[in-house]
């Protein structure tokens, strides 16, 4: 299953700028299957900061929307194919690369 949360968690700040919490705040070791929330999220690295629960939901639709199109694309291309038609760009890409 792809890991939305951090793809989007690398699109902010540069490079590899966050891990995750091992305790809550009370203290309680967190097991490592419920770590990778947005609640856990720590800053590992100098200058970085932690984008909203909103930017990092927007993102992770936005994420979620281009895949969907690209399957989209990818679908209406096959069967424009199959139909003789031309191929819009985006379809053009979704289906051969670049």
């Amino acid at each position: 299953m792809k890991d939305y949360l951090q793809e989007a968690l690398a699109t902010f700040n540069s490079g590899m700028w966050y891990g995750w919490k091992t305790h809550d705040d009370s203290g309680n070791k967190i097991p490592n299957k419920d770590r990778m929330q947005y609640k856990y999220i720590k800053v590992i690295k100098d200058g970085a900061t932690i984008p909203s629960e909103a930017d990092v939901n927007a993102k992770i639709q936005e994420l979620k929307d281009a895949e969907t199109k690209l399957a989209n694309d990818k679908t209406s291309g096959k069967a424009k194919l199959k139909a003789g038609q031309a191929l819009t760009d985006d379809e053009i890409t979704a289906l051969f690369g670049a």
